[in-house]
C-alpha cells in the first residue's frame, strides 16, 4: 500500500490530467480549429458563408457555453458583424455588444427560461429566405430555454416534470426524448420557426456521439425519436406517478404532439457541425496521461450506466490492465446515471467517485470523475478524486462512506477531505471525464 505522500501525488497527477483535458477542450481552441472568417467569408468546418450576401445575420446561442461561444465567434467575425440572443445559465462577465442576454435555469427551468424561448421564437419568426441564422448549441440548453407545448403546463409543473426526469435514473437521451415532445422549442421546432432562412448549427456536444439530436433536446435538428418512444420510456421508468397532473394527463390521453422529422421542409436549408465533444476531452486526457508516464487505455462502454455498475466495471478493467508491470491509466468519457431518492448534496460524479473509494480501500488506485461544465448535481463541485486512502481518511474525520452513498450526500464528506474538485462553472460542457490510475 502506498504511503500518504504517494497517494497525494497520484491525486495531484489525476487532477493535472483532468485540468489539461479541460484546457484543450476549451471553446476558443475549438473555434480556432473549426471556425474561421476572412474578408467576410465565414468557414464552419467544410461550409462557407459569405456574410455580405445575406440581408441579416442572426446568432442564437443556447446552453452553458452560450456566452463563450458568442465571444469566440465575435473574435472571428468582429462584433459589428453579428447580433442576436444568448441564453445561458452562466453569468457573462462582460456581455457581447449587439446581443440580448437571458439567464435560464439549470437543471430545471426558471421564468427567464420561458422568456428566452419566447424572445427567440419571436425573433426567428421575422427571418426571410435572405437571412442567415447561426445557431450555437451547448449542453444545458434543454432547461435554459424552454416553453411548454401545452399552455396548461405552468412553470411549477414544468419544474416538477424536469425534476422527475432528472431523478428517474434514465439516460440523457431518453430524458431528452420526453422533453422534446413537451416543448415548443425542442425537437427541431426552432428550425421550423427560423424557416425559410439559411441555417447552420455549431454544436458543443454533451450527449453520446451517435445521438447528436439529443443535445439540448435538438432544437434545430430533425428528431429521430417519436411519441411512442415517450410512452415506452415513461412506462419503463415508472414516470407517470412522479409527473405533475398537467403533464401526466398528456401521457394518459396519449395526446403528445409529434416533432418534425428529416423530411420536413424546415431542414431543407440547414447544416449541423459538431465542433467539440466528449471525444476531444478523452483524447486530450490520454495525451496528458501518456506524458505523465502511464500506459493509457480508453473505455467509454459504460456510458449511461448506473454509477455503481460503472464503478465496478471500470475498476475491474483497471485491475486487468495492471497485470503488466507498467503504471496504467484508464480514461472513460460520457456520463453515469444516479437514481436519487431524498438526496443530500452531491452529484453523479461524486457519487461515482465515492463508490470507487469504497471498492479500492487500501489499494494503490486513484479514481477521478468530473464534469467538464464545472458543476456536479446540486453541489459547488465539479466532481472528486479519491484513492485507496479515502475511506480511512473519512473514518478518521467521523464520516461513514456507505451512509453518505445511501443518502446521496457525497459532497460534505469529499469536501471535508479535500477530495472534491471545485473549479466553478467553466462556460463549457462536453460531458463527464473519468481518470483511473493504477501504480
Amino acid at each position: 500500500m502506498a504511503d500518504s505522500d504517494q497517494f497525494r501525488q497520484m491525486r495531484e497527477t489525476a487532477r493535472e490530467i483532468f485540468d489539461y483535458a479541460l484546457a484543450e477542450s476549451s471553446i476558443p481552441k475549438a473555434f480556432d480549429r473549426h471556425v474561421h472568417c476572412e474578408r467576410g467569408v465565414l468557414r464552419v468546418c467544410e461550409d462557407l458563408y459569405d456574410l455580405h450576401s445575406y440581408s441579416r445575420v442572426l446568432v442564437i446561442s443556447i446552453g452553458k457555453a452560450g456566452h463563450t461561444m458568442v465571444e469566440a465567434l465575435a473574435r472571428q467575425v468582429g462584433e459589428s458583424a453579428v447580433e442576436g440572443i444568448v441564453a445561458s445559465s452562466v453569468t457573462a462577465p462582460v456581455q457581447v455588444r449587439g446581443f440580448r442576454y437571458f439567464y435560464g435555469g439549470h437543471p430545471t427551468p426558471n421564468a427567464e427560461s420561458i422568456q428566452a424561448a419566447k424572445a427567440i421564437r419571436k425573433t426567428l419568426g421575422g427571418q426571410t429566405a435572405s437571412s442567415l441564422v447561426i445557431f450555437m448549441i451547448s449542453g444545458g440548453g434543454s432547461s435554459i430555454v424552454e416553453q411548454p407545448i401545452d399552455e396548461e403546463i405552468s412553470l411549477d409543473d414544468l419544474i416538477g416534470t424536469y425534476r422527475a426526469l432528472v431523478h428517474s435514473g434514465a439516460p440523457i437521451a431518453e430524458i431528452n426524448t420526453i422533453r422534446k415532445h413537451l416543448s415548443a422549442v425542442k425537437g427541431g421546432r426552432l428550425a421550423q420557426a427560423a424557416f425559410p432562412a439559411q441555417q447552420v448549427s455549431l454544436l458543443v456536444s454533451d450527449v453520446p456521439d451517435n445521438t447528436p439530436d439529443a443535445l439540448a433536446s435538438g432544437p434545430t435538428m430533425p428528431d429521430s425519436t417519436s411519441v411512442e418512444d415517450c410512452y415506452r420510456i415513461a412506462e419503463k421508468h415508472g414516470l407517470l406517478a412522479q409527473l405533475p397532473h398537467s403533464t401526466r394527463e398528456l401521457f394518459e390521453r396519449h395526446a403528445l404532439e409529434e416533432t418534425p422529422k428529416s423530411d420536413n421542409s424546415a431542414f431543407s436549408r440547414s447544416r449541423w457541425w459538431t465542433i467539440l465533444s466528449s471525444q476531444t476531452a478523452v483524447e486530450a486526457a490520454s495525451r496528458a496521461a501518456e506524458q505523465a508516464g502511464f500506459q493509457v487505455h480508453v473505455d467509454n462502454s459504460c456510458d449511461d450506466w448506473d454509477y455503481e455498475r460503472a464503478a465496478e466495471y471500470l475498476l475491474n478493467r483497471l485491475r486487468e490492465l495492471r497485470q503488466k508491470p507498467k503504471r496504467v491509466c484508464l480514461i472513460s468519457g460520457g456520463e453515469v446515471t444516479v437514481r436519487v431518492v431524498n438526496g443530500g448534496t452531491g452529484g453523479r460524479n461524486q457519487q461515482f467517485a465515492l463508490a470507487c473509494a469504497e471498492k479500492i480501500a487500501g489499494q494503490n488506485i486513484t479514481a477521478l470523475s468530473g464534469g467538464t461544465d464545472g458543476v456536479d448535481g446540486n453541489s459547488p463541485a465539479a466532481g472528486a478524486v479519491v484513492d485507496g486512502s479515502t475511506v480511512e481518511r473519512a473514518r478518521e474525520k467521523g464520516f461513514d462512506v456507505r451512509a453518505a452513498l445511501e443518502k446521496f450526500d457525497a459532497y460534505p464528506l469529499l469536501n471535508k477531505l479535500g477530495d472534491a474538485i471545485e473549479i466553478g462553472p467553466t462556460g463549457n460542457n462536453v460531458r463527464d471525464l473519468r481518470v483511473m490510475l493504477a501504480y
